[in-house]
């Protein structure tokens, strides 16, 4: 190949014609991605999240969809202070900046209080390792009742008045009075000692020891004796 004919294709409107459409492909390639990304996030357009705390759940949702957010129910929890189904908590919080079509989480007031089960404290812990457990749970204690027992041991649990047991369902809100022992026991608990009396059988005793028991017991006669007719002397 010549020279001539070398430098001839470079001028060629084929070559060039093909340079110039891989130009154009990579210029539209690139703007089509970049107004593409901006377009999908949604670059520039910024919603900030209401406050919906204290709301309830049905304005709360208006007020999202006014603004383009959604809303969904993650949790509940309970005020008595506050009516049934508004706002407890959100997320993201109130004034910050997000896309259109963000979700929103929120907590719902439960419309009762939440109940919880006893746990095994009754006749298996002491007092203090059962208030412990029972206030972390929640319950409020009232001051504790003492029954006849062991000293500071955990023997029943009152709510309203009447005995629960383990396992069962209470109101966080009712009150719990724990019956513990006052370190006394009634008189069925006590016990009575009795000193055992000799026993003189032959394979225990000889006849010396024998003989050494009866004449003590003379002696003792005699000395009770003795003290009688004294006495009635001096009367």
């Amino acid at each position: 190949m010549k020279t001539k004919e070398f430098f001839g294709k470079f001028l060629s409107t084929y070559l060039w014609g093909n340079l110039l459409a891989m130009v154009l492909v990579l210029i539209a390639l690139g703007f089509g991605a970049k107004y593409g990304l901006e377009l999908y996030t949604r670059h520039g357009k910024e919603v900030t999240v209401p406050k919906l705390v204290n709301m309830s759940s049905k304005d709360a949702r208006l007020v999202l969809d006014d603004n383009k957010l959604e809303m969904v129910v993650t949790d509940s929890g309970y005020n008595k202070r506050l009516p049934a189904g508004c706002v407890l908590t959100q997320s993201p919080a109130p004034g910050m900046k997000v896309k259109p079509g963000h979700i929103i989480y929120v907590t719902v007031n439960s419309p009762s209080s939440p109940t919880f089960a006893i746990p095994d404290v009754i006749d298996n812990s002491s007092f203090r390792e059962a208030e412990a457990k029972l206030i972390a749970m929640g319950f409020r204690l009232l001051p504790p009742k003492r029954i006849v027992g062991e000293r500071d041991w955990v023997y029943g649990i009152m709510s309203r008045g009447r005995r629960v047991s383990t396992g069962e369902r209470v109101s966080i809100e009712t009150p719990l009075t724990l019956l513990i022992g006052n370190g006394q026991y009634s008189s069925d608990d006590e016990i009575n000692y009795t000193v055992p009396e000799p026993d003189f059988s032959d394979e225990e005793m000889d006849e010396e020891d024998v003989f050494e028991v009866v004449e003590e017991t003379e002696q003792t006669t005699e000395e009770v004796e003795v003290i009688e007719e004294e006495g009635e002397v001096v009367e």
